[in-house]
């Protein structure tokens, strides 16, 4: 992130307050955690490739993990930037997934390839960030169990927001199998079959293949293809590579499929850019 003397930033066991005094900081938004984001003030405009997502004050975004933004956090007329946001690390999804009613999950709902949720906050997610102010304007760290206990209720706003949100924030496997997609977006440039991800992920290929459904809707090939893709956006667009430097680093293996694809993904030729 690019700092100024003007940043704020309190960390409080993976609860984060953000404030600005600046009319405008840009920073890259790559954690490997899914975040929930509520804006007290200001406003936040997120670029995910070609899209561009709006936060106001009052509103609310839940960002996807393992995904690379580009953020814009501003100031408005006398308004500040200042935002609180929860960090969920998979072991704490693990232990609330492991201690829930199984009965209440609903049936698998439609797995979403978005980045970014833009969430208009009810009563529950309100109150939950209200409830953290305090916290950060008195300047007193809550215990450990208070904010897991925040974290948990963050998880619970989710949930009760969408039931799109269950096969997001539970999308890990067995405890001893290795995360799909931490494996992935590890190695999605290399050159490996289907059967070589399967093995590496501590899986055959039919349980592999299973397991993949409960985390996209894309096959695996496609999703690694996307992947590329995007990446190979941020490298040309964002830090100007040349195109011969960017398609076999991203795992393509030649610049006419490179094309092909990248066009049929975002509606113009890596030239264009």
């Amino acid at each position: 992130m690019e700092q100024a003397d003007s940043l704020k930033t309190i960390n409080y066991s993976g609860i984060f307050l953000s404030c600005y005094s600046d009319y405008s900081e840009k920073c890259i938004h790559a954690t490997p955690e899914h975040v929930l984001l509520y804006l007290y003030s200001g406003e936040q405009v997120i670029h995910d490739r070609d899209k561009k997502i709006t936060i106001k004050a009052g509103e609310c975004a839940f960002i996807r993990r393992d995904h690379r933004l580009m953020m814009y956090k501003n100031s408005k007329g006398s308004e500040l930037y200042k935002g609180i946001s929860l960090t969920f690390k998979r072991a704490l999804l693990r232990d609330f997934y492991n201690k829930i009613n199984k009965s209440y999950i609903p049936d698998p709902a439609p797995i979403s390839e978005k980045n970014v949720f833009k969430i208009q906050p009810k009563a529950d997610i309100s109150s939950l960030f209200q409830s953290l102010t305090p916290y950060f304007d008195e300047g007193v760290k809550p215990t450990e169990g208070v904010a897991q206990l925040k974290l948990q209720e963050g998880i619970y706003a989710l949930l009760n927001n969408s039931e799109a949100f269950y096969p997001i924030l539970f999308d890990f496997a067995e405890p001893w199998k290795i995360d799909i997609l931490e494996f992935l977006n590890e190695n999605y440039m290399d050159d490996l079959t289907m059967e070589q991800i399967a093995s590496f992920t501590g899986r055959s290929l039919a349980t592999f293949k299973r397991d993949f459904k409960k985390i996209s809707n894309l096959t695996p090939q496609k999703w690694l293809i996307k992947k590329r893709l995007e990446m190979a956006y941020i490298q040309l667009k964002e830090e100007k590579k040349k195109i011969q430097d960017v398609y076999m680093e991203v795992g393509f293996k030649n610049p006419s499929h490179f094309s092909t694809a990248f066009k049929k993904q975002y509606g113009i030729r890596p030239t264009d850019l």
